[in-house]
């Protein structure tokens, strides 16, 4: 009697690995295939507005076509494509860090052969790009509104480099701070022991939404590099990237992001002392 359970039990748990590896296999490849996917529509959208053209500045700087409204546009036709822009952009630079906080997600909602894994794990996901996106919607006016005063004013256009060298200082103090240490460690922080989230769809997207608005909190350093230095700048882009994936996947992630702050603040002074 005795073999006889142990037998199903032992085919039970090779199938519940089973699923386990497919479900993995299926989470990552899923991933992968989103991820390539928006990198190459990013590359491809740097392109294209490279095509376009730059417009010098007085100071020695470009501005960038993501300000400026294309020849025919409407102002509507410019904020929806910043938006879609913006948006394919934020899922080639954030996914990669954001991985591993889905797939704790999925951990913690049931095993892998719950039926709406997947579904959940989606709608967690939609609900963090959709705080990026609501980034997006804010940052676009602003945008917009400080290219038309640079263009109308050169003194304005000339203080932009000096500018850009105190926010990326201003970002690599952020790097060290509390603030970001706190919540960095949100992102470090293991599943609890017998802890299992809801499983309905309210609550995948009140998760994904916490933690976008962690990731934005985490991430704002970063994020003014990106947009004081050339947020359609390919290399830029890549180096914000790789950054905020490590500091978040390697041990120590505290230390790791006093140091890129170091290499980030002394970057910014060379900014500076160029602009003078």
């Amino acid at each position: 009697m005795d073999t006889g359970i142990d037998a199903t039990g032992g085919r039970a748990c090779s199938r519940r690995m089973v699923s386990e590896r497919a479900s993995e296999r299926l989470f990552v490849g899923a991933s992968a295939l989103v991820f390539a996917a928006s990198a190459a529509a990013t590359i491809l959208r740097c392109a294209s507005m490279a095509s376009l053209g730059t417009r010098r500045m007085p100071g020695g700087w470009t501005m960038s076509m993501a300000w400026q409204r294309m020849p025919g546009q409407t102002w509507p036709g410019a904020a929806a494509s910043f938006l879609g822009m913006w948006t394919v952009m934020m899922v080639a630079m954030m996914l990669p860090s954001l991985v591993p906080a889905l797939w704790r997600y999925r951990r913690s909602i049931g095993t892998p052969d719950e039926p709406r894994l997947g579904v959940l794990t989606a709608l967690a996901g939609a609900g963090y790009f959709f705080v990026w996106t609501a980034v997006g919607m804010a940052a676009f006016p602003l945008g917009t509104w400080f290219a038309s005063l640079a263009t109308q004013l050169p003194a304005v256009a000339r203080a932009v480099p000096t500018a850009a060298g105190v926010a990326v200082v201003a970002a690599g103090a952020f790097q060290c701070s509390a603030w970001k240490a706190r919540h960095l460690a949100c992102w470090h922080e293991p599943p609890r022991p017998g802890r299992s989230l809801p499983r309905d769809a309210g609550s995948a997207w009140r998760h994904g939404l916490r933690l976008g608005i962690e990731c934005v909190a985490c991430s704002a350093g970063m994020t003014a590099i990106l947009f004081a230095t050339g947020l359609m700048n390919l290399r830029v882009m890549f180096v914000v990237t790789v950054t905020i994936t490590l500091e978040r996947l390697v041990p120590g992630a505290e230390r790791a992001a006093q140091i890129i702050g170091a290499i980030v603040a002394g970057t910014g002074l060379v900014l500076i002392v160029r602009a003078l």
